[in-house]
């Protein structure tokens, strides 16, 4: 990719994710960037009046799914490797968050206790190109 179609933003020494400007397309970043990390299930303490069963992308929830809510200016449908999330294997971005900000991020799970035992995590997050 030329640098045409692609941006790594670096704001006050905190890395961004790149986005193509043509294709859409993610671009994978080498290095990890730190997150600060929490959890949520669909329950109205965790999601308030969106505790309807459907992701801000229109994703309706199925028992046993993993994804995670990221800040907008990660799309819907970048992956991302979770240290302790998912067995440690790719998860898309699939939701939105009032709080989930720059370097935040909200891992899903299907009960609100298992939500609650992940706690506060900072973690080191990468993307995974397409």
């Amino acid at each position: 990719m030329d640098k045409a179609n692609t941006i790594v933003s670096i704001v006050s020494g905190i890395l961004l994710f790149g986005f193509g400007f043509c294709t859409g397309l993610v671009v994978a970043i080498p290095q990890p960037v730190k997150f600060r990390v929490t959890a949520y299930c669909p329950c109205e303490k965790c999601c308030g009046k969106w505790s309807d069963g459907q992701t801000a992308s229109g994703y309706w929830i199925q028992d046993g799914d993993r994804f995670v809510a990221a800040p907008k200016h990660i799309p819907f449908g970048t992956k991302l490797i979770v240290p302790g999330y998912n067995d440690n294997k790719p998860v898309e971005v699939k939701d939105r968050g009032g709080a989930i900000t720059v370097q935040r991020l909200d891992v899903y799970f299907d009960d609100h206790q298992t939500a609650l035992n992940w706690g506060v995590k900072y973690l080191k997050i990468r993307t995974i190109g397409e």
